[in-house]
């Protein structure tokens, strides 16, 4: 049996299509199965969207990394509330990056970059303004606690990480692990147990 974060899941295809709204925006997005959350945008991908958007309104260009992108939502919304700026979206499921890049074109979405990337592994030191993301908790904490260290190398001075964590599924020790790479983390924002941990780089 496959899962999401596998690099070819074998789930039989089963698209659909759903819609996902942040204020005045919408985005029409094309799901299937073997991809994390595709029957809608799930609880912690939209409260991650809400509170960055909330602390960043539009402004200078800024570039942002989603990792664990999926089909796309939070990239993707990002990119549309956002046209200045730029989103690099990277995932190992090559059944999402395709959806992700379908989605792109589909809301005529032009400022991102969608690609194949197991974490930050292969992301250049200091290369963003901001890491987004709701990492693949199924995945191991190894995983997930690699993602939360290479963030910190990928960051510029000021920058910051924004990582959407349920409390039950790890969220106490991601809070150890940021706090320990970065020297500082804070809850953001907390709703029905998900909480929204951000670190910024000094």
């Amino acid at each position: 049996m496959s899962h999401y974060y596998d690099a070819h899941p074998d789930a039989t295809p089963d698209e659909r299509e759903i819609s996902y709204h942040y204020q005045q925006h919408e985005l029409s997005l094309t799901t299937d199965a073997g991809v994390f959350s595709r029957d809608k945008v799930d609880f912690g991908s939209d409260l991650l969207i809400q509170t960055f958007l909330n602390e960043h309104p539009p402004g200078q260009l800024k570039r942002i990394i989603d990792v664990g992108c999926g089909y796309g939502p939070i990239g993707l919304m990002v990119a549309k509330v956002a046209p200045h700026d730029h989103i690099t979206m990277l995932d190992v499921n090559h059944r999402a990056l395709a959806l992700a890049k379908r989605n792109a074109k589909a809301n005529g979405i032009s400022n991102v970059t969608i690609q194949e990337g197991d974490g930050l592994a292969m992301i250049e030191d200091e290369a963003c303004d901001y890491v987004l993301t709701n990492p693949p908790i199924r995945a191991g904490k190894l995983v997930v606690h690699q993602i939360l260290t290479d963030a910190y190398r990928v960051l510029k001075t000021e920058g910051a990480l924004y990582v959407v964590i349920q409390k039950k599924q790890g969220m106490p020790s991601a809070k150890k692990k940021m706090d320990e790479v970065f020297g500082n983390v804070s809850s953001v924002k907390n709703s029905k147990g998900y909480h929204i941990l951000k670190s910024f780089k000094s």
